[in-house]
């Protein structure tokens, strides 16, 4: 069965962890991670350089629409990247995916 790793960019690691850990807590998603880029992207009509973080939410694809709404709601930037990519894993992570996005 698939399930989804959403792709998020966060400007610092607070507001990453910040939605990831509320995220998991709500169980929209299963687990999250971390982790700290650069970034070169097109805005206000210039290329900005930044640091960023990124986070990586598994979520089942039940969960999926709901986990995109609160990242949407809570995210700090004008035009979020949340990234939704399909991927499957060994049975027993999917498993576990889908029994904690399901809740007890």
């Amino acid at each position: 069965m698939a399930f989804f790793i959403c792709y998020v960019t966060h400007p610092d690691e607070a507001c990453a962890r910040r939605i990831g850990n509320a995220a998991v807590e709500q169980r929209l998603a299963a687990c999250a991670n971390y982790f700290p880029i650069g970034s070169a992207y097109w805005w206000d009509g210039a290329v900005q350089q930044e640091g960023e973080w990124v986070s990586l939410l598994k979520t089942s694809t039940a969960r999926m629409p709901a986990l995109e709404a609160f990242i949407l709601s809570e995210h700090p930037y004008d035009t979020p990247c949340v990234m939704r990519l399909t991927a499957n894993a060994n049975i027993e992570y999917e498993n576990w995916i889908e029994a904690s996005t399901r809740g007890v």
